[in-house]
């Protein structure tokens, strides 16, 4: 726990929480509302290689919700989705299923979010939120971080040791 503390994983926190937050809002035309294509959360998978790295990405998320059309609801909601697939992420040990969780988490979670403020179908909300964050976790998140993960300098580079 001590190693969260150090002047360089703050730093990295600092750096992660503040690109996703920063390129979140400067791709708001995709990022929010009920068919999204946050790019930004690929960087979920940084949780995978270090759980470390999930200070910064859920801070990163409440940054981004800072500016989204849903408010303090999407901050408390969208930001509690991202912290609990982080944290299945930084638990599984297969890169595959650690890609399905923010599908599964922000699909459930952001969909309910929708059904109450906007009263549309919660099952097509979470369709349509689940399949944002498969297309760009999954289908681009994986084959990115599997090469990631086949270069140990690249991987060592990002561990936050």
């Amino acid at each position: 726990m001590n190693r969260l503390f150090t002047t360089k994983n703050l730093a990295k926190t600092a750096m992660i929480s503040a690109v996703y937050g920063v390129v979140t809002w400067a791709l708001s035309f995709v990022s929010y509302g009920p068919i999204q294509f946050r790019v930004t959360e690929v960087m979920v998978l940084l949780a995978f290689i270090d759980y470390a790295y999930i200070p910064g990405l859920v801070l990163g998320c409440v940054i981004a919700n800072l500016f989204s059309p849903f408010g303090i609801v999407d901050i408390v909601f969208g930001s509690l989705a991202t912290f609990i697939a982080v944290i299945l992420i930084s638990k599984t040990k297969n890169l595959l299923l650690a890609t399905i969780w923010p599908t599964i988490t922000n699909g459930i979670i952001v969909g309910l979010e929708l059904y109450y403020m906007v009263h549309t179908p919660f099952l097509i909300n979470f369709g349509e939120v689940a399949l944002g964050e498969f297309v760009v976790v999954t289908c681009i998140g994986y084959p990115m971080f599997k090469f990631i993960l086949k270069n140990k300098a690249l991987t060592n580079i990002l561990k936050m040791n």
